[in-house]
């Protein structure tokens, strides 16, 4: 299982079209991941649930991949933030 930390800095947070690239990102993948904001949990392949979330600017999240491609789950996920909508907490 892989765990990465990330601070939102987009100004709008995650909104409809940045959840969409991080939901068609992890669909291209077997292993089960997650997004987690303010103690809830949501599958990052589920649109409803991320947008669900109401994830504004200045939030930090964790991204939680598990299963057999969980590795280049988290950096192709990593890559989608990075460039639309944060920065990497370092731990």
């Amino acid at each position: 299982m892989r765990t990465h930390t990330y601070l939102i800095t987009a100004d709008v947070g995650v909104h409809a079209r940045p959840a969409t690239l991080l939901v068609n990102e992890a669909g291209q993948f077997d292993s089960d991941i997650d997004i987690q904001y303010n103690g809830i949990k949501v599958n990052l392949k589920s649109i409803m649930g991320v947008m669900s979330l109401g994830i504004p600017k200045g939030a930090e999240i964790n991204i939680i991949a598990n299963g057999p491609d969980e590795e280049n789950a988290s950096n192709s996920i990593e890559k989608v933030i990075l460039e639309h909508l944060g920065e990497k907490v370092e731990s």
